[in-house]
């Protein structure tokens, strides 16, 4: 999915570009989706691709929505993220590059992982 800057823009909050398109990070424990509990799938805000199922979810303390594994792998991608002076593994989604989060290998069982995602660059919808 190709779209111009100007069309993200257009698309997309202030924060949400700021994030998903410019790599930030939005401010922990700020997300709504922190209090989710429901049955469902967390779509990737700019391009509805479904990335993580509710099930997958858990409290990792960290102010973050995290998950312990995408819904398929393919519909993440993973790259090294040398910023801020360390390297970690930074998340994108496969469809359109938008910048998520990050993973990480101090999650819980059965992964070991941690899938650390901004809120803004996830939409929750409710299983029916």
């Amino acid at each position: 999915m190709i779209k111009t800057d100007a069309e993200w823009k257009q698309q997309l909050t202030p924060e949400q570009y700021n994030v998903m398109r410019q790599k930030g990070t939005e401010a922990p424990y700020t997300s709504p989706l922190n209090d989710i509990h429901d049955d469902g799938t967390f779509e990737c805000a700019a391009c509805e691709l479904p990335l993580f199922d509710a099930a997958t979810k858990f409290n990792s303390g960290t102010g973050w929505p995290s998950f312990w594994a995408p819904i398929k792998k393919e519909n993440v991608h993973e790259e090294v993220d040398s910023s801020l002076g360390m390297t970690r593994t930074e998340v994108q989604c496969a469809r359109c590059d938008a910048h998520t989060g990050h993973v990480f290998d101090d999650g819980p069982k059965p992964t070991g992982l941690r899938y650390c995602m901004n809120g803004v660059a996830l939409k929750f919808v409710k299983k029916a």
